[in-house]
């Protein structure tokens, strides 16, 4: 195993449609990725591994998050993220497939770093995927993701 990897930055994408995974993760390879990948299926997941206590488990650097998920929707989870100051630091990214002006109010209101609606087909997808790896993962500044409270 290369300890290199092993120590790139982590980005946690909370999604449970595999294609917009898949399109997701495939955008961000184009882009030159360079962090490790976390994938949750659901709300539910992706808060037992952030609110893990097991010293091992790494945080993200950078959580994407979908609104639209099964169980613990993504406002419950950005939420809980936001209300944990282990976790609160950590820039979270909407991206949602809804336009709603509420949606969008509300997930700002509860911390959101950005909102960014899913945009339609996998050249989009690819586009988009882009701008957000050149400005959260290559141009500001991210916290540092291991703290421990």
């Amino acid at each position: 195993m290369n300890s290199e990897l092993d120590n790139r930055p982590i980005l946690l994408i909370v999604e449970d449609s595999p294609e917009d995974f898949e399109l997701i993760r495939r955008g961000l390879l184009k882009a030159g990725l360079e962090h490790s990948l976390h994938h949750c299926l659901d709300g539910d997941a992706a808060l037992d591994y952030l609110q893990a206590q097991d010293a091992n488990v790494r945080l993200p650097a950078l959580i994407l998050l979908d609104l639209n998920l099964p169980g613990t929707d993504g406002k419950q989870v950005l939420e809980e993220i936001k209300n944990d100051n282990r976790l609160a630091l950590i820039p979270t990214v909407i991206f949602s497939n809804s336009n709603n002006i509420n949606d969008v109010n509300a997930c700002y209101a509860l911390g959101a770093n950005s909102f960014v609606e899913k945009p339609l087909g996998p050249a989009a997808f690819a586009d988009v995927m882009q701008q957000l790896r050149d400005y959260w993962l290559q141009r500001v500044r991210l916290p540092e993701p291991d703290r421990r409270n």
